[in-house]
């Protein structure tokens, strides 16, 4: 099809191979049948939502090692392909037996609970539970929400989001826009850092920003995590989530009102005896299997050290026998979508280069396993790189891509963190659209995709894609119609490819990606965090 990609960003960089120079250079092909079959066999029912370590990873790391290596790609981790990623698999079972004071809530319906640690299963006998609030420590908000408490031998009740979510009005925190502190492995991580027996975070829709099916389609079954020697050291015995009813419902019993102590929460740090116990008994096993990254690379000339990263998760949730029905989460949208838009964005470059236009700094395309258990591909890469982390200049995350139609503008989750995003700035307005913040900050998305496992380390990294403004009123009543159809879908099993998903749009964001990146690529410079950031000490603005 006809290229998306404007002439005049193709002349704002300039390579010196072979007497080649990107002025020079035809435009990107970006292929709307290829990319639409590889999202439709991605998420085939053959391919069982591909979760890790499952027949299902093996199927896609097959056809994504041979489509990277039919573009001319080459494997990263010595000539291979594939980088192993030792996980657990920690399975609890469904047959618990729970009370909360005087409650006996029904797993699945009202609770789900679960265990990160290699033992035959937990048991719980009278454990106290303690309100915390948000559960957050955080010094630099003058916020403590453990002060005073000795959490050993205690089961920590804890609110989704964080105070600015509740009360934006306050100035606590950023406001409605998300922290990290209000997500939820931070929770268990800083409950964990306390000494807490055990935490049970309140799941409430608005706040979290998913319904309680994700809670129950997610959080069930086998759950995953990186196999560190180290991982479960001084971790929380048991965590998971309950429903607002049933928190509800137990403080009730203790004579108490969650939505008054919700409110006292989101103004002031502390925390609440409930005067009430837990009993929590079910069996757990953990079994050690190597899930693998996807890491090809395209070489660069003088600057070949440097990398600009592509990511996307390959990694579904996988398929559910308990199930009645369909009990496959194909994962189509989330993300068949984006880890075929970084092959299709890999056979752009490799096509170039292999015409002799090459770029100075190396491409380098990470498809990785485990992000929907907590970015563990990520985070293990960005912890183990096959190129040093100083040496990788920028990080362009896909996640979930635009099947809704173009659109007049661009939406940069977490906007106003890097100067990465003038580019993306940039390239959006050459194809006339406005780059702009995400609707939702609420829902903490800067914080939820692989990026992030790199801003941690200093890295300017980018979620971004789509726009909440269609292109026109076809594409409007298109983007209605297709929308209610989708309803629901999110970690869902109806989250299956659609033939008439207009992927318009999403090629849009690949002309997009590809020209931030070959930019960057072929000039000198070294992206920073700006100095509201909180990455800003780890890689400055410059």
């Amino acid at each position: 099809m006809k290229s998306l990609l404007p002439l005049g960003l193709v002349l704002l960089t300039a390579c010196s191979q072979g007497g080649q120079t990107a002025a020079t250079a035809p435009s990107p092909d970006f292929n709307e049948a290829r990319f639409r079959n590889d999202i439709k066999i991605l998420s085939s029912d053959a391919f069982e939502g591909r979760a890790p370590t499952t027949a299902g990873e093996k199927l896609t790391l097959d056809y994504l090692t041979t489509a990277f290596k039919a573009a001319g790609l080459k494997g990263a981790n010595n000539g291979s392909f594939l980088q192993s990623v030792p996980m657990v698999t920690y399975n609890a079972s469904e047959q618990q037996a729970i009370r909360l004071g005087n409650l006996h809530p029904a797993y699945r319906k009202d609770i789900v609970l679960g265990s990160r640690h290699n033992n035959q299963g937990v048991e719980i006998s009278k454990a106290p539970l303690v309100f915390v609030g948000y559960g957050i420590k955080a010094p630099e908000y003058d916020w403590d929400d453990y002060a005073g408490l000795d959490m050993q031998g205690k089961i920590a009740v804890i609110l989704v989001n964080d105070p600015g979510f509740a009360a934006p009005e306050s100035g606590k925190f950023k406001g409605k826009a998300m922290t990290y502190y209000g997500r939820w492995s931070y929770k268990f991580e800083e409950a964990s850092r306390q000494g807490a027996l055990g935490a049970i975070i309140i799941h409430d829709t608005a706040p979290a920003s998913y319904p309680w099916s994700v809670i129950e389609n997610s959080w069930t079954g086998p759950q995953q995590d990186l196999a560190d020697a180290n991982q479960t050291d001084g971790r929380i015995q048991v965590e998971g989530w309950m429903t607002l009813d049933t928190a509800r419902a137990l403080f009730d019993g203790a004579g108490l009102s969650l939505d008054t102590l919700s409110q006292q929460a989101a103004l002031t740090p502390g925390n609440h005896d409930l005067k009430q116990s837990a009993d929590i008994a079910f069996a757990n096993s953990a079994t050690f299997t190597d899930s693998y990254n996807l890491v090809a690379t395209l070489p660069g000339t003088d600057r070949a050290d440097e990398h600009i990263l592509f990511t996307a998760h390959w990694d579904h949730i996988g398929k559910d026998d308990s199930r009645d029905g369909d009990k496959i989460y194909n994962g189509a949208l989330d993300n068949a979508s984006g880890t075929a838009g970084i092959v299709e964005i890999a056979r752009q470059f490799a096509a170039l280069d292999a015409m002799g236009f090459k770029n100075r700094r190396s491409i380098t395309f990470i498809a990785t396993t485990g992000e929907e258990q907590g970015l563990l591909g990520s985070r293990y890469y960005a912890a183990n790189p096959l190129f040093p982390i100083d040496k990788t200049i920028a990080v362009l995350n896909l996640d979930s891509t635009n099947v809704f139609g173009r659109t007049k503008d661009f939406t940069i989750v977490g906007k106003g963190q890097s100067q990465l995003e003038d580019y993306l700035v940039a390239a959006a307005k050459a194809q006339g659209r406005e780059a702009v913040a995400e609707k939702n900050p609420a829902s903490g998305g800067f914080f939820r995709s692989d990026h992030f496992s790199f801003a941690k380390l200093g890295v300017p990294a980018s979620f971004a894609g789509g726009g909440s403004i269609p292109l026109d009123d076809a594409t409007a009543a298109y983007k209605t119609e297709m929308q209610l159809k989708m309803k629901g879908c999110y970690h869902n099993v109806c989250d299956e490819y659609r033939a008439d998903w207009d992927l318009s749009g999403a090629l849009q964001d690949l002309a997009i990606y590809y020209d931030v990146a070959r930019t960057l690529a072929n000039n000198e410079h070294r992206p920073g965090y700006y100095q509201k950031s909180e990455f800003y000490p780890l890689r400055p603005a410059n």
